[in-house]
């Protein structure tokens, strides 16, 4: 049970689980944090803090209890449960969603200077990095699908900031669904935010051009893997688990990726996860050599490719059921003859995710789009989707519905 109080019954001992503004606007690590003196308490006033929320209840006149060292979580070990709403989070997704949309622009802020600091020969602002990851972690906790719902976000331009934080998050979300504590948790982020740092040492003409790499070309674009390591092993405070994302992500578990060609046994957790989200985004993304295939497509590629042993099929099987069988941003047709965009998933019910119906059953684009959830809608026949659809074929851009207000 949480308390708020206000900053002047803030003292050293208290747990802090939330602050009345952005955890950005402070100079602390953690979104969550035990108070071990005044200085911080001090530092927060200075931030503009009033009301915070602490774990527990205050008792007046109690002596601060002392900080109770937590026992390490091995990565075998489940992952504490949130308290949890019907389906199984935190918070809602509406209620999430908000901050979820703050610190995906952060975090695309973050990589981009960070990228630019690397080719500028400066160092990595790792407070930075490991602040911004330490919010999407804790919005992950929060509600998983808030923040992954964002990963539909692309601009050709920027290709490489925003894979970088798409990237991040969905390993986020497959990290969290995989149990793993929040410590490791922290370093997948980061890893995998970091994991193309290395393009940043390949020639632009390469990195940017359009159509089919040349053998020569494609043996340049390679060494980008190794370049990021060389960068990620020079930065302070990294240590091996930061890296694996950055070396292994074009590794395959069939020993047929690069550039060591490991196996399975060879691999670690961190670079297999790495592998299976960035290839999905990699995919849904348009590219000047390639165009985007739809999310549903995606999937079924990766579940071919992993049936075939280039991916770790399990971890496949798990990365399916975080984003949905149908993801958002999927422009679906119901058996009504109307046409819709996913806006949410449902994990209970996952064939029936929250819709919003763009287009009537006479292919007349509606004015007021109604928002659907197919798990509980009433009337007869009951909706239901029966196909997914080309948003191109459709006239639809599902990003413009899915950055309305829901009616």
């Amino acid at each position: 049970m949480a308390t708020r109080i206000h900053i002047s019954q803030l003292r050293p001992g208290m747990r802090i689980e939330k602050l009345d503004c952005s955890w950005f606007s402070t100079p602390f690590f953690r979104h969550r944090m035990a108070v071990t003196s005044m200085e911080q308490v001090e530092q927060l006033k200075a931030c503009g803090v009033e009301t915070l929320d602490i774990a527990g209840e205050l008792e007046a006149d109690a002596p601060a209890p002392e900080e109770k060292v937590q026992e390490p979580v091995t990565a075998s070990d489940p992952a504490p449960a949130p308290p949890a709403n019907p389906d199984g989070t935190a918070i809602p997704f509406e209620e999430e969603l908000p901050a979820a949309k703050v610190v995906y622009a952060a975090a695309k802020t973050v990589i981009e200077e960070a990228m630019l600091d690397v080719r500028m020969g400066r160092d990595i602002n790792m407070d930075a990095v490991n602040q911004v990851v330490s919010e999407m972690a804790d919005s992950v906790l929060r509600n998983p699908d808030a923040l992954t719902s964002l990963s539909r976000l692309k601009h050709f331009d920027e290709y490489t900031f925003f894979h970088s934080v798409n990237t991040s998050l969905l390993a986020l979300s497959l990290g969290r669904n995989l149990g793993i504590d929040e410590t490791r948790l922290h370093q997948l982020g980061v890893g995998t935010l970091l994991h193309d740092i290395g393009k940043t040492k390949v020639p632009l003409e390469i990195l940017n051009k359009p159509g089919k790499y040349e053998a020569h070309e494609f043996e340049i674009m390679k060494q980008h893997v190794m370049r990021g390591a060389e960068v990620l092993s020079g930065t302070t405070g990294l240590t091996d688990h930061y890296l694996k994302p950055a070396l292994e992500h074009h590794e395959r578990v069939d020993g047929t990726g690069y550039p060591y060609q490991l196996r399975k046994g060879e691999l670690s957790q961190f670079g297999m996860i790495a592998a299976v989200v960035d290839i999905y985004d990699a995919i849904t993304s348009e590219r000047c050599y390639h165009k985007a295939k739809p999310a549903h497509e995606a999937l079924q590629f990766l579940y071919l490719i992993s049936q075939k042993g280039h991916l770790e099929h399990t971890l496949v099987q798990r990365f399916i059921q975080i984003v949905g069988v149908y993801p958002v941003g999927s422009v679906v047709r119901l058996n009504t003859g109307e046409i819709a965009v996913v806006g949410r998933i449902n994990r209970n019910t996952p064939l029936e995710p929250v819709v919003i119906v763009v287009k009537s059953a006479g292919n007349t684009m509606m004015s007021y789009p109604e928002t659907v959830d197919l798990a509980h809608t009433d009337g007869a026949p009951r909706r239901s989707i029966v196909a997914v659809t080309d948003p191109t074929s459709t006239g639809i851009n599902p990003t413009v519905y899915l950055d309305q207000e829901p009616s």
